[in-house]
C-alpha cells in the first residue's frame, strides 16, 4: 500500500518556491560562467597562466575554466541590471548600503571576483552553484571562493564531482585533493576520478556523496 502524503499544502509550496528561487540562482550563475569564459579567450596573460601550468585548452573546456578581470564592475557587461538584487544573493556582487541621507544609486557595488581564473564549481547533475577564484600573480587570499548562498553550502559540495562521475565509475575509486588546481590538473594526466573539498575540512557530508558514486577512496593531501 502506499503511504498517504501527509505533506501539508503550505509546505509543498514552500517547497517549490524555494526551488524556484534556486533554479533562478543557478541561472544567474551559470550566465556568469558564460562571460567570464569569453573573458578567458580574449586574455593573453590569462591563458599564458594555464599554459605555464601545464593545461591544455581542451581540459579547460572540460571543466568551464574562465577569467574574472581586473575590472571593478566586469560583470556589469554580462547582465541587463548590475543592480539586481539576484547579483548580490549569488555571490557574485558586493552590495554597501547607501548611507543614510544618500540615494540609493549611491550604495557601492563591486564584483567580488576580480582578475583571478575562474572555476566553476558544478553539482552532480551539472548545475552551476558557486565558484573558485584563483590569482594569477601573488595576492591574497591566493584562492576566495562565493559565500554561501541559497544554493552552495561548502561543508557539502565537492569540487570535480560532475566532470568526474564516469571516471569514478571506470577507474572504482575516488581521489580527494585539496584544491581546484589538483583536481585539474590530475585529470589532464588521466586522473579524472579526483575531487577536491572546497577549502574546507572533509565532512562526513563529502564521505556520503562519494559513497554514492564509489566505495573506495583514496585521500591525497
Amino acid at each position: 500500500q502506499v503511504p498517504d502524503d501527509d505533506v501539508r499544502a503550505e509546505d509543498r509550496e514552500k517547497a517549490r518556491l524555494q526551488k524556484e528561487k534556486q533554479r533562478t540562482l543557478t541561472d544567474v550563475l551559470a550566465q556568469a560562467s558564460q562571460h567570464w569564459r569569453k573573458q578567458l579567450k580574449g586574455n593573453a596573460r590569462a591563458v599564458a597562466y594555464l599554459k605555464g601550468r601545464g593545461l591544455t585548452g581542451e581540459i579547460a573546456a572540460r571543466f568551464a575554466l574562465g577569467y574574472a578581470p581586473d575590472n571593478w564592475r566586469g560583470l556589469a557587461s554580462a547582465f541587463p541590471r548590475y543592480d539586481d538584487p539576484l547579483l548580490v544573493e549569488a555571490g557574485l556582487v558586493i552590495s554597501h548600503e547607501a548611507e543614510p541621507g544618500q540615494a540609493e544609486s549611491e550604495a557601492k557595488r563591486y564584483d567580488r571576483f576580480r582578475d583571478r581564473i575562474m572555476f566553476p564549481i558544478r553539482t552532480p547533475q551539472g548545475d552551476i552553484i558557486g565558484f573558485g577564484g584563483r590569482v594569477l600573480d601573488k595576492g591574497e587570499p591566493k584562492y576566495l571562493n562565493s559565500p554561501e548562498t541559497p544554493v552552495f553550502i561548502k561543508g557539502r559540495e565537492l569540487y570535480g564531482l560532475f566532470e568526474g562521475r564516469q571516471a569514478l565509475r571506470s577507474k572504482g575509486y575516488a581521489i580527494v585533493t585539496e584544491g581546484y588546481m589538483d583536481v585539474v590538473a590530475l585529470a589532464q594526466w588521466g586522473f579524472g576520478n579526483a575531487v577536491a573539498t572546497l577549502g574546507t575540512a572533509c565532512t562526513p557530508e563529502h564521505v556520503q556523496k562519494l559513497l554514492r558514486f564509489t566505495d573506495q577512496i583514496v585521500f591525497s593531501f
